[in-house]
């Protein structure tokens, strides 16, 4: 590393401070909008009303709204992200890797584009939907052309390493789920040095709990929904599941229940924070930061669901899980996949129902981008598909039927990204 790194407690100061600085400026920036766009109601939360506009004005103003608030966002967050690497004094491995990353990026771009397109544009798009009263509390929903009947619901928790996650990057997935007559709900959460671990897992829940609750009213059925996870967030919404899991089989009350979730799907996740750490710390993501974000050392345990679920006073909670399925590549890096492997073993020794599948050479983003914006067939998305269609016959006829998937990029920009990944 380039310089010593500050004591945790120095760091924790600093999150504070620049915490309360991003609240204050997101604040007047969603005053501003809201003063100038109006605002709707969502769950709980009430916000002035003004006339109603045509049409064609309220799209505008959602999307000048959504788009303001995106490029504010990312904007504080970005500032807040390198204000905390100098702080932390990191070296130039997490700057050779962000340079990689924007590379990455940009011979992606031809795919992304499109996708943001259809995500600003698409009228079956319902975007930052408010599912609390915290920063980043919400979501997106995708909702199929098809509306005859309640659909089947996905909750999506996006990766990010727990610093740099959003939920508009699920928005690949969430369209062509919804291709499918899924609904799909992509939860925001509080990064890093936002929020820590224990605020990312209360923001999902909260976001599990909405769905749970609410999404009969966009027309999704409240008794089919599964929930998904991919990277940090897989981990994330395992120790959610787990969590809730705990609290119901100790009787506390709770705003939703873990029978409502048909099936879990972890994609490229890392459950075992003791295992994690130092990996990390070799690949760039120092001590220093993960601590913070993980609490210190000693919330390893409560946070790595592979070690939780063995403890014998959690015997119940596994028995109320529901069946899990864990995907992840032979040849990823940045979470090798031995951390899924480890954790459906550990499952299975409880007596929980879980499975994983494990994909040959494919790396850490393969299964979740390069992969769908190559088109055609991809075993893990039928795959994801079949398990939420099952006992629907009218469904699989309609998928088997499907035609194969667009390509979005050009197979030598696929290749090129693939060698410049920094995952």
């Amino acid at each position: 590393m380039a310089s010593m790194s500050p004591p945790i407690h120095d760091l924790r100061q600093h999150d504070e401070t620049a915490t309360h600085f991003y609240l204050d400026v997101r604040c007047l920036i969603c005053r501003f909008l809201g003063f100038i766009f109006g605002t709707e109601t969502f769950g709980n939360h009430q916000q002035q009303q003004f006339p109603r506009k045509p049409e064609n004005m309220e799209r505008q103003s959602s999307f000048s709204r959504d788009l303001g608030h995106a490029a504010a966002e990312t904007y504080l967050i970005t500032r807040l992200t390198f204000t905390l690497l100098r702080y932390l004094g990191v070296g130039y491995r997490w700057y050779t890797r962000l340079v990689a990353l924007a590379c990455y990026a940009l011979l992606l771009m031809p795919g992304f584009l499109q996708v943001a397109y259809c995500y600003f544009f698409s009228s079956q798009v319902r975007r930052s939907i408010v599912y609390g009263d915290q920063p980043r509390n919400r979501l997106d929903l995708y909702l199929p052309t098809n509306t005859n009947g309640p659909k089947p619901v996905v909750v999506f928790v996006t990766g990010g390493a727990w610093i740099i996650g959003y939920k508009a990057w699920g928005s690949l997935l969430g369209l062509q789920l919804a291709e499918r007559d899924i609904i799909v709900a992509c939860v925001d959460y509080r990064n890093f040095p936002q929020g820590t671990i224990s605020d990312m897992v209360k923001d999902v829940s909260q976001g599990v709990s909405f769905v749970c609750n609410l999404i009969d009213r966009f027309g999704g059925d409240p008794n089919r929904i599964y929930l998904m996870g991919q990277s940090a967030g897989a981990h994330i919404s395992a120790c959610v599941l787990l969590e809730q899991a705990i609290k119901e089989s100790r009787g506390e009350s709770t705003t939703w229940s873990v029978s409502q979730i048909k099936a879990y799907f972890g994609l490229s996740g890392g459950y075992n924070l003791f295992n994690l750490v130092d990996h990390f710390h070799n690949r760039g993501l120092y001590r220093s930061i993960f601590l913070s974000i993980m609490e210190g050392e000693g919330s390893f345990e409560q946070f790595s669901p592979e070690v939780r679920i063995k403890d014998p006073r959690n015997r119940e909670a596994a028995s109320l899980l529901p069946p899990i399925k864990l995907f992840h590549g032979t040849s990823d890096y940045s979470i090798p996949s031995d951390a899924s492997i480890n954790l459906v073993e550990a499952l299975k020794g409880v007596g929980a129902e879980a499975e994983v599948i494990l994909y040959e050479g494919k790396s850490h983003t393969d299964l979740f981008l390069q992969d769908p914006l190559r088109g055609g067939k991809d075993d893990l998305f039928d795959h994801v598909v079949s398990v939420i269609h099952a006992g629907d016959e009218e469904a699989l006829a309609k998928d088997a039927s499907a035609p194969p998937r667009k390509r979005l990029v050009p197979e030598i920009l696929l290749r090129l990204a693939r060698h410049i990944s920094p995952f």
